[in-house]
Order: C-alpha cells, then structure tokens, then sequence
C-alpha cells in the first residue's frame, strides 16, 4: 500500500502531536525563500493601495478634463504636461491591476522558480493548508510527494503488532493513538492523509479490541471524498455488490436498473417483473406531489396562545409573508404549506417545500429555522423545543407520511398481458389478484401494517437506495407501497399498480457524490442537477424506484402464486460455504 514512505526528519515538536494538540511549524523551519515583494520599497499592501488611488484619481481627472475640452472644443488628442503625466500614470496602474496586484503574479513564478533546490530540510510547514471542514491539504511542488512526520513519545512496554505498521514513524503515531495521547478523530487534520488516517486508525483499533479486521478492506476508496460529509473516523469500506435489473421500459424509455444488495434472488426477480413489463409495453407513471418536510415543535404559556400562532401561521393573508421568509434560504427552496397540529400549548408546524434535485432535510431546515426566527420577534413567548418535533415525519413509519406524503409521491401501473402472465410470470391473472387481495391488502390489515400493503418494496427501494447514494434510513418511509391488481379486459389481462406516497431521494448532495453511486446515477441519467429543469432529474429517479418496486411485486407475488418461491431460494440465496468451517 501506498503508506510506506521513506523516513524523514519531523518537522514538528513531539509535545504537540503527543497533547493532541495542532501540529506547529518549528522555530528552525520558518520561510526563508526569495519574494518578488522583497524588492517592493513599501509593504505588498501599501503599494496595492498606491496603485488603487493612482487608478481612480487619474480616471476622475481625464474624465473632467475630457469633459471640458468636449465643452470648449479642443480636440482630445491636445495633451498639456499634466494630461500626459496622468495619461503615463493610468497606464501604468492599469498594467499593475490587470496583473491581479502584479506581485502576486509574479511571486507564483518566482515560487516555482524555487523547486529545484526544495529540500525535506527546508520544507516549509506553511503550506499545510487548513481547509473549510477541518481537514489539512498537502501542497507539495510538482513531482515530488513530501508527506508531514511526527515525532511521538515511544511507549516504554511494545504492544503486540496484529498487522504489522507502514513505517517506524506510523507505528509511533499507532501507539501515541492507543495509549490515548492522539485523538483518533484528529487523525485527518493532523497527517494531511485521509488514507493513511484510516490505516492507522484501523491499526489502532486492531490493539485495543484484540479483534482481527483483516477481511475489512482499505485499498481501493478515496477517503478524501467522504471527508466532512459522508463518514468520520473510517477504518476501511464494506463491499456490496452492484446488479443489473432490466431494461426496465417505462414511460416509453428503458433503464438499466442497478441494485446493491446481498440478497440472492433479488436482482433476478426484480429482472424477471422488468421482463413481464417490458414484453407488455412498458409502464407508466405519475408524480403527483413533490414536497419534503421539516416539523418545529414550539410551547407557550397557555394552549390558547399556541392556538394563535396555529391560526396566524395557517391564515393565507401571512403565508405570503412567510414563504418569502422561508424562501430566502435557497434558490431551489420554494414554501408550498405549513400544515399544524396543537398537544396542549404544544404546537407543531409541518413544513413542506420544494428543494429542486436535492433530497433536501437540510434545506428545508434552513429556511424553517428563519421562519422561527421571524415568529420569535412576533411572538416573544414561543419557546422553541426543537427544530424538529417528529411531527414531519423523518426515518420512522408514519401515518402522517402516508396520508400526506414526504418527498416524492407516485403512482406506478401497467397492463401484463395474458400470455405473458403465463409464459414469464409462470401464473394466472385470477391467481395473482386473488393472493393480492387475501396478501397484500387483507393481511397486511390484519396485521395492523402502516403503508405495508405490499410484498416487499423495501427489498427494491433499499438496493436502488444505496446503489445510488441515498440515505438507506429514509427506506422506512420511502417504502410505504400499496399494491393493487386486478383483471381487466374481460379477466384476461392484468393491471398491476404501485402507489408510493413518500420516495425520498435526490440526485445531489450526500452520497451522490462518491464514485461508484454517481456512476449509478449516470448509467440512470439523472446524476447531478438539471440545470435547464431542476428538480427533474430527482423527480424521475423517484419514478424509476417506484417502477422498479412494480417489477419486484410482479415477479415476486408471481413466484408465490406458482409456488416457485422457496424453490427459487433454495437455488439462489443459500450459500455453499461450510459455516462450520469458519473461524472467529
């Protein structure tokens, strides 16, 4: 692995690293290089300012003086001494300014100039740029790959090595690290290395638990992507494999479907239903609502004052008022209605609101917490509990996300022919719709479901989830699915239909943004923002996982109608590895 680097002399006092505190340059080490401004008489930033008034006091008298000659009918191009001295003078600020303050410029060249005689010796500390989220960055000259050291306090008893360390000076950071003296979080900012962080950490943890992480693999991932966004304090990555559904053909296109998952069958299922689908014409689908949520809990004196608000804030004469508000905290975030709910002097406010290709929890946050703040000022009273009061409702089942929707809402439908219901699906019309309805709908009744009247559309959602970078959670509700069926055409063929009230998925933000899921986004064709429609590249990845999930109900209620299902399982989901074999 790439960890292995030559050893070189630590540029920063062992006290630091081992206090856990940040790396600092040593007193030796400072800049010594030439500057282009060392040749300046004045300060970089007096003479910038020189330069500025030069500009702007030479302008002003040309212009007046133009303006007079226009008036009197001198022609222009007469210059006395003091029109050519400004003339002179403009043009040499003019040359300074375009050149971006001039110094700066040439500085860059003078720096490169440098790199011939760059020396590990003389490495200058400054340039480990702190970044916006914490995280150091490297800036080494071209061809060269200079990487900090640290020098650590050596534990006087050696801790046994399960995997042995890259280098003397990582196994010192490894120590410092399990006897408590470095922060295992503060690994990233303090080497500048994310994949050296999370080999060292892995190590680290290795010694502390006893426990082998040896099939845990590290090589292979840019640990810089997920830096301050996706995960902190990685130890390596889990593989999942990628497969293939499809084409699945709906609303006239056809999509290669892909589904992360460890479930054997899924995927082949999930093709088998693309199938039917496919050779039947194809599905259609509706998004009729598109609308994420955030809910506030906010508490008063009396129930009669949150009463108030309830009426103020649902009054359409304010709404207007509040949208602009709520509005200002994004170009995409457009207020649609905020819904309320009393408990007592307990008052919540479930807003909902656009967010263009963005899934959008922290957008439409944004803009709640300014409405908040709006009604503090109008109601000094409110006491605001809590951003949210689960009232909106987020990664849990909710009766409220199923009546009203969080995300994108869709209905999904396709008529399967008779002949294909037979020769693919292997079944029958009548068969299928009556275990539909003793299944899906009267089962999932007895069983008091909450959106579950389905067969099994988080098998679907969550593998497209996933694959392209959603939040997994949000399958508890972006799986609600009503499954209906029933025959048409004088009992010939099949109409199958979906109806997914709360998909909430994005194409930007979070863990779009990795490889492998953008890659997934991009085989779809919704990876990114739309730029000429945004939004749409969001509202059709929600249309294909509910198209997806109709394939998935298709072929699967299919298999337990013939009574392929366990039969199919035990060919596809049982391993042939001895368990018993295995060591711990």
């Amino acid at each position: 692995m790439d960890v292995h680097r030559r050893p070189v002399k630590p540029l920063y006092p062992s006290e630091d690293i081992a206090s856990g505190g940040p790396l600092k340059p040593h007193k030796h080490h400072q800049d010594t290089s030439v500057k282009a401004s060392d040749a300046l008489p004045l300060p970089l930033y007096l003479t910038n300012g020189l330069f500025f008034t030069m500009f702007f006091s030479v302008m002003y008298f040309l212009l007046h003086r133009w303006r007079e000659k226009i008036r009197d009918g001198i022609p222009l191009h007469v210059l006395n001494f003091s029109e050519l001295v400004a003339m002179v003078s403009l043009i040499a600020s003019v040359i300074y300014l375009l050149g971006f303050f001039g110094i700066g410029i040439v500085q860059s060249f003078v720096s490169k100039g440098n790199n011939d005689t760059w020396d590990v010796e003389d490495e200058n500390p400054e340039q480990f740029i702190e970044s916006r989220n914490g995280s150091c960055t490297v800036a080494p000259p071209p061809g060269r790959q200079i990487v900090p050291m640290v020098s650590v306090p050596v534990a006087e008893k050696p801790v046994q090595i399960i995997t042995p360390a890259s280098s003397e000076d990582d196994e010192l950071i490894i120590k410092s690290v399990v006897e408590g003296k470095i922060p295992s979080y503060s690994l990233e900012s303090k080497l500048g290395d994310c994949k050296r962080a999370a080999f060292i950490r892995k190590e680290a943890l290795q010694r502390t638990t006893g426990k082998s992480l040896e099939g845990l693999p590290l090589e292979g991932f840019d640990y810089e992507s997920i830096l301050g966004q996706c995960c902190e304090m990685p130890i390596g990555y889990i593989q999942i494999p990628v497969g293939i559904a499809g084409p699945l053909l709906l609303d006239g296109r056809e999509y290669s479907v892909p589904m992360a998952t460890t479930e054997g069958c899924l995927v082949a299922s999930t093709n088998r239903g693309c199938k039917a689908i496919y050779a039947s014409g194809g599905a259609t689908s509706v998004l009729f609502r598109d609308g994420m949520t955030r809910a506030p809990v906010v508490r008063f004196g009396t129930a009669k004052r949150a009463a108030e608000l309830k009426f103020f804030v649902e009054d359409p004469m304010n709404f207007e008022t509040l949208s602009v508000i709520f509005n200002k905290s994004s170009r995409f975030a457009r207020l649609q209605n905020i819904q309320c709910a009393i408990a007592g002097k307990n008052l919540y406010m479930r807003f909902s609101c656009s967010t263009g290709d963005a899934m959008g929890m922290n957008m439409v946050s944004k803009g709640v917490q300014n409405v908040l703040d709006y009604l503090q000022n109008e109601y000094p009273d409110m006491d605001i509990i809590g951003i949210s009061g689960n009232y909106c409702s987020d990664k849990k089942p909710a009766a409220v996300n199923w009546i009203e929707g969080r995300g994108k809402s869709v209905v999904c439908e396709a008529i399967i022919k008779e002949e294909v219901v037979k020769k693919v699906l292997k079944t029958e019309v009548a068969s299928l719709v009556e275990l539909n309805m003793l299944k899906n709908l009267t089962g999932s009744a007895m069983a008091g479901a909450l959106g579950g009247f389905n067969a099994h559309a988080s098998n679907i959602v969550s593998a497209v989830y996933i694959a392209t970078g959603q939040d997994p959670a949000q399958n508890i509700e972006s799986s609600h699915c009503i499954t209906m069926m029933e025959a048409v055409n004088d009992g010939k063929d099949l109409h199958v239909s979906v109806t997914m009230p709360s998909i909430e998925v994005g194409t930007v933000g979070g863990g779009t943004q990795l490889a492998s899921q953008s890659a997934c986004l991009n085989l779809l064709g919704v990876k990114g923002a739309n730029r000429e429609a945004p939004g749409s590249n969001a509202r059709l990845l929600a249309t294909i996982v509910a198209g997806s999930v109709l394939a998935g109900e298709l072929s699967l209620m299919s298999a337990i109608s013939a009574g392929q299902l366990v039969k199919s399982h035990m060919k596809y989901n049982r391993s042939s590895k001895d368990v018993t074999k295995e060591s711990s």
